[in-house]
């Protein structure tokens, strides 16, 4: 069962794809609605490996801070550990909320989702 925190997350996102026509929102409102052991768990390494620098990136599941990140990004994830947020701010990056990565990218244009 969903927590009461992923439930009004995949109503914050689907008010989102509604309001914005971004239909990556509604895909990520989907995702917040399943079980936390079908949520993948991405490192640090695998982003550095399929991003590039400015690139505004979604984890659908949890960042863990093995690896390194070797350059800037913007990151919502539905979970991170401190270490993987204290690495993304250390080269220059950023970690959002999901509200924040709507409120930057509104239509979705430009987010790349890994996992």
């Amino acid at each position: 069962m969903a927590s009461q925190v992923f439930i009004q997350l995949a109503k914050e996102l689907k008010n989102a794809a509604k309001n914005n026509d971004a239909p990556i929102w509604m895909k990520l409102s989907k995702s917040a609605l399943k079980s936390n052991s079908n949520q993948k768990t991405i490192n640090l390494k695998k982003i550095d490996e399929n991003s590039s620098e400015g690139n505004a990136v979604i984890i659908l599941g949890k960042v863990l801070g093995t690896g390194k990140i070797s350059h800037k990004i913007s990151l919502s994830s539905f979970s991170i550990s401190n270490s993987a947020a204290s690495k993304i701010k250390e080269s220059g990056g950023e970690v959002l909320k999901f509200s924040e990565m709507i409120e930057k990218y509104p239509t979705g244009t430009g987010v790349k989702i890994i996992g």
